[in-house]
């Protein structure tokens, strides 16, 4: 199986120029699916800490870039929404967040705000025992034995307990940033939720201080002001 993924038709979410070179690097199996990022593509084309593959290779053997609080030391590992990029050498830490058109960026934040990350509630189900096992936007699973949570619902959870340290619920006046679709990057509140009948999308009105969008329920992400960076 080829290690590369043409550019032209890599998802438009990753961070790269389409028409430089013809080939960039290919995601390993990892979390997010096939909008998950090559932690290559952060570290060298993003970041620019690294040239070269094999320069990539010798900084993560060092175990000094972390993920979501873990030491990452394949370069083909994804990346993707919410997730935290720490570099403990540097004191750098970052939070990946949608920008504008939809691609992946990243908003600096401190070390405190790194000890946790954001998820999207995907399922739930009951598990033997009457916990709770809740997966989230990336494919990762969480069990607990609070069951209020609902999807749609963002929890944040601690990097080294697992622990949910905070829950924003999917409703009316939450703060949302929608993640795909023409809107992608925006922010505001969510207005009004249609709930469409059969199988289609729920829609979302978003309102913000000039204006506001109409976007689909699966498209938006509820957050505070701590993940717009605006606190910085």
């Amino acid at each position: 199986m080829s290690n590369h993924q043409k550019r032209l038709s890599a998802p438009n979410s990753w961070p790269i120029e389409r028409k430089e070179e013809t080939f960039t690097v290919k995601a390993g199996a990892g979390p997010h699916g096939e909008a998950g990022v090559p932690l290559l593509i952060v570290l060298r084309d993003v970041l620019g800490y690294v040239d070269t593959r094999k320069e990539a290779r010798y900084a993560l053997d060092h175990g000094s870039v972390l993920v979501n609080g873990k030491a990452v030391s394949d370069e083909a590992r994804p990346v993707g929404m919410f997730d935290i990029l720490a570099f403990a050498e540097r004191e750098e830490y970052y939070r990946v967040f949608p920008g504008e058109g939809g691609r992946l960026s990243l908003t600096p934040i401190d070390e405190e705000a790194a000890s946790s990350r954001l998820g999207k509630v995907a399922g739930k189900t009951q598990v033997a025992g009457g916990d709770f096992q809740y997966t989230l936007h990336d494919g990762t699973t969480l069990v607990t034995d609070e069951g209020s949570y609902a999807g749609g619902d963002s929890l944040v959870v601690d990097n080294d307990t697992k622990e949910v340290v905070a829950h924003f619920p999917y409703e009316e006046g939450a703060l949302v940033t929608a993640v795909a679709g023409s809107h992608a990057g925006e922010i505001g509140t969510v207005e009004e939720i249609t709930v469409t009948a059969g199988s289609g999308d729920n829609a979302v009105d978003v309102s913000q201080e000039d204006g506001g969008f109409e976007t689909i329920e699966r498209y938006v992400v509820v957050i505070d002001e701590n993940f717009t960076g605006d606190d910085e």
